[in-house]
């Protein structure tokens, strides 16, 4: 009776890519066939249509995905800052339930490399980087095995970790897995400062399509984008082998996927690199979930956070959600769910954000120093967006005496989050008052 109940347990896989913009997805409207895999779980499953993290940059938001912890409680709040062993990973609760549990490819919550045994989150299997970025190249894969041994996996970057992950699965079909696919792609390849997509596929997307925000902004765009794209085209291509292959061991049915990203990617539109600010490009993510409890799932149109995905993935298997994690299930029916997502920053700048379906306010702190404090008791007004009419964040409305009310109900928003959240008290000052021009915002256009 035990095994029945135990083979009835789903697998958990999470596809995890790096710095990956959500409208590199068909579904969001990408006109290049570069998400085919990724669209048709989508419209099979659950897609989470608004889908944020609470921290563009990397080790923040793996640190939350690990945990379901905000980045400022896991401590980890900023890049090159280890992840304390006091706070337990998804590995750990699914390892109290006899799961086979493996980590692959990019960790980025260690100080060291190879990363030792002690900081690897718990995970029986493992074959990752520290920093993968720093250890490979495109057709270099070098990764280090549990005792730190190096590990050459032959293939395009992306598909050498697949292989790697298709064979974990075939190694535990026959027992419950979780399994954490990380990928670098398609984040940069930082010494060279580019985009290296398979050979052939950046040619094939050049010129094609540019995002609106990058098409008015332009940053580095027209250098990137080609090889960008190509890396998002053979991340799906992955996911169509990986998916493949599980059908073809017979558990594709008895598997959960989560298909998504750390941040985004403003290809330095915003500040002079990619990411580490808190406009769209930036924060919104592609995220979709398949298999058991998940397929039919629909478009749930509620704003969905990073930090909302491991309590998901625990109650799809079954377990309980431990009461220190700080999102929600998107399975517990979405009853009394927030309408806002909350954002944090604190390395290139110590900031935060609160977003609603139409507003986007965020602050700064510019006394704080960005590297060394985390948190800070006096933000100032950065910006005010109203995304329904300015979906590409073009036109700051922080200071215009027609829009003095949102700011005022969207600060009192972002000070809650900050209390409940971080524990402060915080004060922010507003932006100087400027003409508004025909500017004008109705009482029901103001949300509290």
């Amino acid at each position: 009776m035990e095994s029945i109940i135990k083979k009835k347990q789903p697998n958990i896989i999470v596809f995890f890519t790096d710095q990956q913009r959500w409208d590199t997805m068909g579904l969001h409207g990408n006109p290049l066939d570069l998400t085919p895999n990724l669209d048709r779980m989508a419209m099979e499953g659950t897609h989470c249509f608004n889908a944020f993290t609470c921290q563009p940059v990397c080790a923040p938001a793996r640190a939350t995905l690990q945990t379901g912890k905000y980045a400022t409680n896991t401590g980890v709040y900023r890049n090159g800052i280890i992840l304390a062993k006091e706070h337990k990973t998804l590995a750990h609760y699914f390892k109290q339930s006899d799961y086979a549990t493996g980590y692959i490819g990019k960790w980025h919550l260690a100080l060291e490399e190879p990363t030792p045994r002690e900081d690897q989150g718990e995970y029986d299997f493992w074959l990752g980087s520290n920093i993968l970025e720093f250890t490979s190249r495109e057709y270099n894969t070098v990764v280090y095995d549990k005792d730190g041994k190096e590990v050459f996996l032959p293939g395009y970057r992306v598909d050498a970790l697949t292989d790697a992950a298709i064979r974990f699965t075939l190694d535990n079909k026959d027992k419950p897995f979780f399994l954490f696919m990380s990928f670098i792609e398609p984040h940069h390849q930082n010494h060279v400062d580019d985009y290296p997509p398979p050979n052939g596929y950046r040619e094939k997307y050049t010129g094609c399509w540019i995002p609106g925000d990058l098409e008015a902004l332009k940053g580095s765009s027209a250098q990137h984008l080609g090889g960008y794209f190509g890396m998002v085209k053979r991340l799906d291509e992955a996911l169509g082998r990986l998916t493949d292959s599980l059908k073809s061991m017979g558990i594709l049915d008895n598997t959960i996927i989560l298909f998504t990203t750390d941040h985004g990617n403003h290809f330095k539109t915003r500040n002079n690199e990619y990411k580490r600010s808190c406009h769209e490009a930036s924060i919104r993510i592609p995220m979709v979930l398949s298999g058991p409890g998940f397929q039919g799932g629909g478009c749930v149109q509620d704003l969905v956070s990073l930090v909302d995905m491991p309590p998901t993935l625990l109650q799809a298997a079954g377990l309980p959600i431990p009461g220190e994690m700080e999102g929600r299930s998107i399975l517990d029916g979405r009853k009394d769910w927030p309408d806002d997502v909350f954002v944090q920053i604190s390395e290139s700048q110590v900031g935060r954000a609160v977003r609603t379906k139409r507003w986007k306010f965020g602050v700064t702190a510019p006394e704080a120093h960005a590297w060394q404090d985390s948190y800070s008791e006096v933000y100032f007004e950065q910006y005010l967006y109203d995304l329904e009419y300015d979906p590409h964040e073009q036109i700051n409305l922080a200071g215009y005496v027609s829009h003095k009310e949102v700011s005022k109900k969207m600060s009192e928003r972002l000070l809650r989050y900050i209390e409940k959240v971080e524990g402060k008290k915080a004060v922010i000052n507003f932006a100087e008052e400027k003409a508004s021009g025909q500017r004008i915002v109705r009482p029901d256009e103001v949300i509290s």
